[in-house]
């Protein structure tokens, strides 16, 4: 198998426009390419799932385990001819001063090759020295080679490959320069979402064209020849409780979380949830441990449905609603729908842009925008981040789900730039903030009737069982009110007692354009 981890010297060096144009140029070598994203990251995955053609997986070494990181691998892995994963910030940043969170560590747990990427402005011979000190910080650690980015000219080129091929044992594998075909539009959060951007799949094609061009890809695949990571086929008590290999059988993929009762064959609860341009950051792995736990996901776009699919329940994750703001707020019908069936009791989570989504307006450069009024507070954006990070939270006796553990800290992550305004007062919240903002610094995860909305998100990862959690939640509600279950029209899937089939389950919850 070939697999290898792209990576810099520091962000921005164009490690995305790499990681993308490599998988897309593999893809047309006909080869199965598995992409992975060093999260916590939302927005990099959906640009190397347009370009591979496979959902992107996050390996996060803060909120998972080592051998949770490469269970994960191993199985996602499982069947391709080519990995790419996608380091974040440096080779060696992270939380940990020890760097065990680091690119650096991450490719270390994997047994993966890096490839890395250097900005070339305003450098020349000092290339060597950089790369000899990476080299130096990170005995043992095998670099495959270096891709040059942001090269001036045939002449800059040439003297780089001069420093690097004289002063070390790395080689070039390829230069790129610069070019108005080798960028992305960025944001506030960074780079603008694929699914925005009707030019996302042309802008892929570019980059593979270019590293086509000026990568020399067989001496890359040759220098990241690697073994297979396996998965553990012993099939253990946590994974019996969670379903986790059962739900592997089916061709879902499931990361084994802490116990829960055994999985017993139960009727579908389906979870009406946004995927549209203002609302896009799921994780794949959040989606899968969703319908292992029973849920069917039922998408709408928020931007045009004029009311929720039947569903038991409502799952809005992140994005973008301050860009979409004017959208969002011409559909008044699906809003007003929302806000009822909140207030009749119709069971809810909501993440960042979810929560921002159900307040009752955003505003962002002076204009104000109406939305869904679920949430009494309105939204204000500000220029700077006001959230960013790793979060740790421990819940309140105001979490409305099942399996609480007090005193135990839930590892998540936010990065928003809004916070709320005149709050009711009496409002409930789920968590503590131990580390992060949450909130107001000290709350977050509010909660109303059946609805938690939080500007944390959360990964079905290391212990994390929220997905479980909520859809039992769901199961509870519905079995408190049988009167209004009862008479309710019976859907299709559900009259019929059938789950999504194999296919449809490991596959990402298609996005309206």
């Amino acid at each position: 198998m070939f697999g290898c981890l792209v990576s810099a010297a520091h962000k921005s060096s164009g490690k995305t426009v790499v990681s993308t144009g490599l998988c897309a140029a593999l893809r047309r070598r006909a080869l199965a390419v598995q992409p992975f994203k060093k999260g916590p990251d939302y927005i990099d995955p959906m640009w190397l799932a347009e370009a591979a053609g496979r959902a992107c997986y996050n390996l996060d070494p803060y909120l998972s385990t080592p051998d949770e990181l490469k269970r994960a691998f191993a199985r996602r892995s499982a069947g391709a001819d080519a990995v790419v994963v996608e380091g974040n910030k440096g080779l060696c940043d992270g939380m940990s001063l020890d760097g065990r969170d680091s690119s650096a560590a991450l490719a270390r747990t994997l047994g993966l090759p890096v490839v890395l990427v250097i900005d070339a402005r305003g450098i020349t011979r000092g290339v060597a020295p950089m790369l000899l000190g990476l080299q130096a910080f990170e005995p043992g650690l095998p670099f495959a080679g270096v891709i040059l980015n942001r090269v001036a000219g045939a002449r800059h080129e040439s003297k780089l490959r001069q420093a690097i091929e004289h002063y070390s044992d790395v080689p070039v594998l390829g230069a790129l320069g610069e070019s108005a075909a080798l960028s992305v539009t960025e944001r506030h959060l960074g780079l603008v979402p694929a699914n925005e951007q009707a030019s996302a799949a042309r802008c892929i094609e570019a980059f593979a064209d270019s590293l086509e061009a000026a990568v020399d890809l067989d001496r890359l695949l040759q220098r990241c020849a690697v073994a297979p990571l396996r998965a553990d086929p012993v099939e253990s008590r946590q994974d019996r409780a969670t379903g986790a290999v059962r739900g592997a059988r089916r061709g879902v993929a499931v990361e084994p979380l802490e116990p829960l009762e055994p999985l017993e064959p139960l009727e579908p609860v389906r979870v009406a949830i946004a995927r549209d341009r203002a609302f896009g950051f799921y994780y794949p792995e959040d989606l899968e441990a969703l319908r292992a736990a029973g849920a069917v996901l039922v998408p709408f776009d928020a931007l045009r449905t004029p009311r929720l699919p039947e569903a038991d329940a409502l799952f809005i994750g992140g994005g973008f609603p301050e860009v979409l703001a004017a959208s969002l707020q011409a559909n008044a019908a699906l809003r007003r729908d929302i806000r009822q069936r909140i207030e009749a009791g119709l069971p809810a989570y909501a993440e960042c842009g979810g929560l921002m989504y159900l307040a009752r307006s955003i505003s962002w450069n002076g204009v104000r925008f109406d939305m869904v009024g679920a949430i009494p507070a309105d939204v204000v954006m500000h220029a700077r981040p006001v959230g960013r990070g790793f979060v740790h939270l421990q819940e309140t006796a105001d979490a409305p789900w099942p399996g609480a553990a007090p005193g135990v800290t839930l590892r998540g992550h936010e990065f928003h730039y809004s916070s709320l305004s005149d709050a009711d007062p009496g409002l409930r919240y789920a968590y503590r903030v131990v580390r992060g903002h949450g909130v107001d610094g000290e709350r977050d995860g509010i909660v109303h009737h059946n609805l938690l909305a939080s500007y944390s998100h959360l990964r079905a990862v290391a212990g994390n069982r929220w997905p479980w959690r909520f859809v039992e939640f769901v199961r509870g509600r519905m079995a408190a009110q049988p009167a209004e279950s009862e008479s309710r029209p019976e859907p299709a899937s559900r009259a019929q007692g059938c789950a999504p089939a194999p296919s449809s389950v490991a596959a990402p919850v298609p996005v309206t354009p």
